[in-house]
């Protein structure tokens, strides 16, 4: 990205929030530089400006989204643990299906989620960035899941890497049936349930 003064970062943040929402809507093959353009009332030349190739704006996208969820599971703990809520683990959980519930709500889908449907056509930089979303989400699901464990307040088979996964897969999948539907209830719905299979019964959410 071009370097440049506050009219540019703005200009840049315009361009990243244009370009999320038509990836969230149609998927990053499902727009060009032309429909950004047009949406901010810019050229196609202020475009390549702040963001040289399509490839270096979904690049952009995806660190930017990275960072974003990065810090709202940032919350999820902070928010928890100045709760004193007990046992934690069932609460962040939750609070991590919301994160998903509330992306829909809002007549989208996972950034991330949409650039998986579509990996195998994406530049490298950016099949690289879209693994390393769900790796970082796995890694904290993994805390969270072997923290349920150790209190006694989850329990699952195997180990917390694959619950990670299934758990990640649920919710992804879930949200891409109900968008058809326009029902955010259907992933809420699928969401409890797979939470109530991973809450002992001796707790609650």
């Amino acid at each position: 990205m071009a370097a440049g003064g506050t009219g540019s970062a703005d200009t840049a943040s315009r361009i990243l929030d244009a370009a999320e929402r038509l990836v969230q809507v149609r998927g990053f093959n499902g727009f060009s530089y032309a429909d950004v353009a047009s949406e901010l009332t810019i050229t196609k030349a202020a475009l390549h400006y702040h963001f040289a190739s399509k490839a270096d704006l979904g690049a952009a996208l995806i660190t930017r989204y990275a960072e974003r969820f990065s810090q709202a599971l940032a919350e999820v703990d902070a928010a928890t643990d100045a709760a004193g809520t007990v046992p934690a683990a069932p609460a962040k959980l939750a609070a991590y299906a919301r994160l998903y519930v509330e992306v829909l709500r809002s007549s989208r889908m996972c950034l991330c989620g949409m650039l998986a449907a579509e990996y195998p056509t994406l530049p490298e930089p950016m099949q690289v960035a879209v693994l390393g979303f769900f790796d970082d989400n796995e890694k904290w699901l993994q805390g969270v899941l072997e923290q349920g464990r150790t209190d006694g307040s989850l329990r699952f088979a195997g180990s917390s890497l694959d619950t990670a996964r299934v758990i990640i897969s649920s919710l992804e999948g879930a949200m891409l049936v109900a968008r058809p539907y326009a029902d955010v209830s259907r992933l809420q719905a699928a969401a409890d349930r797979m939470l109530a299979g991973l809450i002992s019964t001796s707790n609650t959410v």
